[in-house]
């Protein structure tokens, strides 16, 4: 999916919603920045500045270059390897819980149509087709080659409880490593940066500032004609115009409800004041795992400054 959180708060209220009002939307991958406050924040004296989080279109580049390198791998080992489409700077834009860029929203809706073109690429990818053109035993030889080959399976332990585990081999390990250095140590703080909404979403949906901020969405929204309690319901909404309108009117409904929202959202703040008060909450786990959050954004700054000898950035 193209449209992965933009922030953790905003990622996270989906499933904590339930505590202030109904919630219903899902937002897909995990977030590409997560935020913390300087490592050792809680110690006296100066602190080091904590690493900064990428910008979207980074973290589309990073991904674009390990694309790039599972390609020269699997030709490396004499299989042939179709990298998927790059996106662009404007597509590769996270959305998270609200958006509140009114220009995106009337060109991409909620990014329905973008989500459409990806799903009609996963479908005809074609190394999927290539594999099955391959005998049994180079079939099995090419999957050896892609993830399957010295296959190590990683753990971790997530900030809410249990274990998280990653198979991971072949020329997706070796792109990596290239990319982020060991593998293991790259697994272990992303799942902690990004397992920490069980640990604050609670107090968060409880936030004065933020129920107000919400509740001054929801009334500009009625104002306009849309009277949805939360973002959730007029994203499902949209969605459900994308499946039942006209073929040639499809996305138009979306990008409607998608203005209307992200208009609200701006005039509102909504999503500033989301930010604001998820940092605080996280702030106070800085503590237990500013070392983790720090690692995390450390890597991925090391993963963008290979990445950009690897591929150009999105246009």
């Amino acid at each position: 999916m193209r449209h992965s959180g933009a922030v953790a708060w905003l990622v996270a209220a989906v499933t904590a919603l339930g505590t202030l009002t109904t919630a219903g939307c899902t937002t897909g991958a995990a977030p590409s920045r997560v935020p913390a406050a300087p490592y050792g924040s809680h110690a006296p004296g100066p602190q080091p500045a904590r690493p900064r989080a990428l910008t979207d279109a980074e973290a589309a580049r990073i991904s674009a270059a390990e694309q790039r390198l599972v390609r020269r791998c699997m030709e490396r080992k004499g299989f042939r390897y179709w990298e998927a489409e790059p996106l662009t700077a404007a597509e590769s834009r996270t959305l998270g819980y609200v958006s509140d860029d009114v220009a995106w929203a009337r060109t991409y809706g909620y990014g329905g149509r973008i989500r459409a073109e990806q799903e009609r690429a996963r479908r005809t990818n074609p190394n999927g087709a290539y594999r099955r053109s391959l005998p049994p035993g180079r079939r099995t030889a090419y999957d050896r080659a892609l993830d399957q080959g010295d296959a190590r399976v990683l753990t971790a332990t997530a900030p809410g409880g249990g274990t998280v585990r990653k198979r991971i081999g072949g020329c997706v390990a070796e792109a990596e490593r290239h990319l982020y250095g060991d593998p293991e140590t790259y697994f272990r703080a992303e799942k902690t940066a990004t397992g920490l909404q069980p640990l604050y979403v609670p107090q968060l949906m409880k936030d004065r500032q933020l129920r107000d901020a919400l509740a001054a969405w929801a009334r500009c929204m009625t104002g306009k004609g849309y009277p949805y309690r939360t973002p959730d319901e007029a994203r499902a909404d949209a969605e459900r115009s994308i499946v039942t309108a006209a073929p040639g009117e499809r996305f138009t409904t979306e990008r409607t409800i998608a203005v209307a929202d992200a208009d609200c959202a701006r005039t509102t703040r909504l999503r500033s004041v989301g930010e604001r008060r998820e940092r605080h909450y996280v702030d106070a786990l800085r503590d237990r795992y500013g070392e983790a959050l720090d690692t995390y954004a450390r890597l991925r700054l090391r993963a963008l400054d290979r990445a950009a000898g690897i591929v150009p950035p999105s246009a």
